[in-house]
């Protein structure tokens, strides 16, 4: 899945509306005007099946691509937004503000900020998952969870976190 389907389908899933989108990115710490929003939620004309396996993902030229720091700026806004600003203790490392080191991680990350944003417990996510058909154990699930260079660390695949959003969009709509 590429960053502007992401985009797409979470907005889908969670009727999230263009101003409130548009409020997301600015909470993320980046000015997303509305025609630059219409841009990035534009399907792409030559890539008509998005769940396969491409090479790359070929923006049309009135498309607007969402890169990595975008996305995660959506995601880090998206938690401001469901659960509010977070004032740090003093004494209290400051927290990793990018997560998204490559196009491998965007996944992973994807599913922790929503599971942070949308405060949903381990047993809610499997039952998302679950509600599309696909199954997953709880180990599974938490190994997708951790954080890159742990010993138990699982990559998460394009097929459980598009049954994620799907079983949002089924929970939530």
């Amino acid at each position: 899945m590429y960053n502007n389907d992401i985009l797409i389908r979470l907005r889908y899933a969670l009727d999230i509306r263009d101003i409130d989108m548009i409020e997301i990115f600015k909470l993320g710490g980046i000015t997303v005007t509305r025609e630059e929003l219409q841009r990035m939620l534009l399907k792409p004309k030559n890539n008509l099946n998005l769940d396969t396996e491409d090479e790359e993902f070929i923006a049309d030229d009135d498309m607007k691509r969402c890169n990595n720091y975008m996305l995660e700026s959506f995601l880090n806004g998206f938690i401001t937004f469901k659960r509010g600003k977070q004032e740090v203790k003093p004494g209290e490392p400051e927290k990793q503000a990018f997560m998204i080191k490559d196009n491998k991680a965007v996944n992973n990350v994807l599913l922790k900020k929503l599971k942070i944003a949308l405060s949903l417990t381990g047993e809610d996510m499997l039952a998302i998952i679950k509600s599309t058909g696909v199954n997953l154990s709880n180990s599974e699930l938490s190994a997708v969870l951790r954080r890159e260079g742990q010993r138990n660390y699982k990559e998460c695949g394009d097929r459980y976190a598009r049954n994620f959003l799907r079983g949002l969009a089924i929970r939530y709509r």
